[in-house]
């Protein structure tokens, strides 16, 4: 099974780009998608008939939203937390299959002032108390862009952006928090070094040079483990500033 996540950063522009071709080259049996920017009713295309399509936008117009592609019709997909505050941007679906829950999630960014940054360490605790109580049925499998370079290898310039939103200690301690309930980063179950980013700043040729971080991710429940057999990023993939990025199941 492959499963690929991708923050698209416009569905509408990236569907002018290269979008359809990617999925006919990869054929993911599970594309999540971030920041889609729109809702179904704002496109007129048809999708391929071998994909169920669930969206979960956000009230404001033209923001964040997310979606899910799944050749396998999902048990039931839900969309939100079911917490008020942080429920009307579109940023999460949960799609449960027979042998786990699967869950896309858009994380908040908190701006570049930091202004953003408490509410931010309010949803990653909200978030990982929601995995947790899904875990307690099954396990969890879960991607996006998280919004975060966990790590000083994670980014290609560490020392100028320890205070720099996306990687502060704050948002770094939410990913520890993450892996120390027992989820499991997939990527770095195969890759040990740096150098692998998935985001990169349209601004000074930052892509071309590999001046990047790594901000999206596939992670797992620790009983899933056994069943992960591969970890990758497609950075060669344009049409946004991020690249896709995906794991396969067993």
């Amino acid at each position: 099974m492959k499963l690929i996540s991708w923050n698209v950063n416009g569905l509408r522009s990236v569907l002018r780009k290269n979008f359809l071709e990617f999925l006919e080259t990869e054929k993911p049996d599970i594309l999540c998608m971030q920041e889609t920017k729109c809702t179904l009713d704002d496109i007129e295309q048809l999708w391929p008939s071998s994909y169920k399509t669930f969206w979960n936008s956000a009230q404001k117009k033209g923001y964040s939203g997310t979606a899910i592609f799944t050749r396998e019709r999902p048990l039931q997909v839900t969309p939100d937390l079911g917490i008020a505050e942080h429920d009307t941007e579109g940023r999460v679906q949960t799609a449960e299959y027979p042998g786990f829950f699967l869950v896309n999630v858009y994380t908040p960014n908190s701006k570049r002032e930091l202004t953003r940054l408490p509410y931010r360490q309010q949803w990653d605790r909200d978030f990982l108390a929601y995995l947790k109580r899904l875990e307690e049925k099954k396990p969890v499998v879960f991607c996006g862009d998280l919004n975060v370079a966990h790590r000083e290898l994670d980014l290609a310039n560490p020392k100028a952006n320890m205070r720099n939103h996306g990687f502060t200690p704050e948002e770094r301690a939410g990913f520890d928090a993450l892996e120390q309930a027992g989820f499991v980063d997939t990527f770095r179950q195969f890759e040990k070094g740096g150098g692998h980013y998935t985001w990169w700043s349209p601004m000074s040729g930052a892509r071309s040079r590999n001046v990047g971080w790594r901000l999206d991710y596939w992670l797992i429940s620790a009983a899933l483990r056994p069943r992960l057999k591969n970890a990758f990023i497609r950075s060669a993939v344009g049409g946004s500033d991020h690249c896709p990025v995906g794991m396969e199941l067993e």
